[in-house]
């Protein structure tokens, strides 16, 4: 790629890379509408700049040289579709022809995928082009971005810290300028992680609102707790061209199971005042000062802005993230994703994780019992990582998690709530630390529990007070897992401050909206 992009230099030698950059989605997708920009322009602009971010933090596993063929169709099509000549970056494991989905596990390196995923088709369809698949961590369950094969991605605000993850690449890619728009996935946080990390706004849809076929994971069949494709980028604005551009006819066609409900503009242009429930705790894993300064100042602009502002306590997180979220990923104790690992390296970034999830169903047990007293949140966490022993018993945690989701719907309805603002686990992390601090993604993990549409908003930046409150931070009960996140967040000042945005399953609009509010209001106050 690189030779393609010194080629194109040497043709036209006075494109104004830095002003494309600069560009905002929407007006670089309308230059290209319009035709004032050409999409050659646009793609090797961002390829080049891509190079360069990649060389810095290594964040591109493969730029994907069938990227000139899109361009060459996309200028022969009839109608040009709202992604017109967009370059997009994809995560490593969705989908696209003759490139490799790897998961950062080696027995995935021989197999190129035989045919686009239908969301990467989509794309196609739109106009857009996907030019690179970005890094993950080893076997993607980790919010660290490192594997044995491709290595660490790093975070381009602070080289010291990690983009977060799984969809860390795509995040540092984004941050670093190399990309205005990816395609990421969210089991647990993997796009509103690296969105908090990497200052960026990221969108986690209901499960099944953009189709997730020829998308591959190292363990699939999990259904109580699903995945989701979402978008990533500079502002809200992009999130919302993005699903309405994927909301289409052919996503609809190519994927029957994907509810045919197109976007919905007037909801996301809509001005009229927001009911918002908020919470800056969650009670199980208390966040940094700055995350919680950040859901405070955020409410107190919205009240300002006209919005009614309502407390909201969500309940028993403890609860959800140790008997719905990790009985549901261990329910065989974890052996099909140690499985995964049968002839790989495991990577430093697992191995405080995989170590754990090691420990013989007894001793784990055992060492449960022993330190209830002491530790009580790793005793259930140890106890979680268990698994379950029959099918009645999977069958039973499956409908707790029903019977969860109509409590929490409930409460959300007595008091009468349009979405919900509440913080999301940041700033980034010093490299390393994801994989000794799994439960601190608490905040995020309750939302695919739940199914419900959640996006991430840069609104703040941690400030020198954030750092001096930072070491009176005592988090839940001043244990080990307080004490290691203190040292995971610490000397982040100018790293970005995000809040996340909540609305009930398949009103990805509404939500959109709230986030667009948010954004809007903290760049009034010059907090972004």
């Amino acid at each position: 790629m690189a030779e393609a992009v010194r080629q194109f230099r040497e043709q036209v030698p006075s494109v104004q890379t830095d002003a494309i950059l600069s560009l905002p989605l929407l007006e670089l997708a309308g230059r290209l509408q319009e035709g004032s920009l050409s999409p050659k322009t646009v793609l090797y602009t961002y390829i080049e700049k891509a190079l360069e971010v990649t060389q810095q933090t290594n964040c591109v596993r493969h730029f994907i040289p069938e990227c000139e063929e899109q361009l060459q169709e996309i200028q022969g099509q009839k109608e040009k579709g709202l992604l017109y000549g967009i370059p997009v970056s994809i995560k490593d494991h969705i989908g696209h022809k003759g490139q490799l989905s790897t998961c950062g596990l080696v027995q995935y390196l021989g197999t190129p995928e035989q045919e686009d995923s239908v969301l990467v088709k989509v794309l196609k369809r739109q106009g857009a082009i996907p030019f690179a698949k970005t890094n993950v961590p080893q076997s993607l369950f980790n919010y660290d971005c490192s594997n044995t094969i491709f290595g660490q991605t790093l975070n381009p605000l602070n080289h010291q810290k990690t983009p977060g993850g799984s969809s860390g690449g795509e995040g540092a890619l984004i941050a670093g300028g190399g990309s205005i728009l990816g395609i990421g996935s969210d089991v647990g946080g993997s796009i509103r992680l690296p969105s908090s990390f990497c200052g960026l706004c990221g969108l986690k849809p209901t499960a099944k609102r953009l189709s997730l076929s020829g998308v591959n994971g190292p363990v699939s069949g999990i259904l109580s707790v699903p995945s989701a494709l979402g978008p990533m980028a500079r502002d809200v604005d992009s999130l919302a061209l993005c699903m309405k551009a994927l909301l289409c006819e052919e996503m609809f066609r190519l994927d029957p199971t994907v509810p045919p409900i197109p976007f919905n503009e007037e909801v996301y242009s809509s001005s009229a005042p927001l009911r918002v429930g908020y919470y800056d705790t969650d009670g199980f894993f208390p966040l940094p000062p700055c995350m919680r300064r950040a859901v405070r100042e955020t409410r107190e602009a919205l009240q300002a802005a006209g919005h009614t502002l309502v407390p909201f306590s969500p309940l028993r997180i403890q609860y959800v993230m140790n008997e719905l979220f990790l009985k549901t990923f261990f329910a065989d104790g974890g052996r099909a994703w140690l499985d995964e690992f049968t002839g790989n390296i495991v990577d430093p970034s697992l191995k405080p994780q995989v170590t754990c999830y090691k420990i013989p169903r007894l001793v784990k047990k055992l060492l449960a019992l022993i330190l209830k007293p002491l530790f009580p949140r790793l005793a259930d966490y140890l106890n979680a990582l268990c698994g379950m022993r029959s099918v009645n018993e999977l069958w039973n945690q499956q409908h707790q998690i029903e019977a969860y989701r109509s409590q929490f719907i409930t409460q959300w309805r007595e008091l009468q709530l349009d979405v919900v603002l509440c913080p999301v686990l940041g700033p980034a992390f010093t490299v390393g630390f994801p994989g000794k601090l799994l439960p601190a993604v608490s905040s995020t993990m309750l939302y695919n529990v739940l199914n419900f549409p959640a996006g991430v908003v840069p609104v703040s930046v941690v400030t020198e007070s954030d750092e001096e409150e930072l070491k009176l931070y005592r988090g839940c009960c001043d244990d080990s897992w307080d004490r290691t996140l203190k040292q995971a967040v610490a000397g982040a000042v100018g790293l970005p401050v995000a809040v996340q945005c909540v609305a009930l399953p398949w009103q990805e609009e509404l939500c959109l909206r709230f986030m667009k509010e948010v954004e809007t209001l903290s760049c009034g106050t010059g907090a972004a």
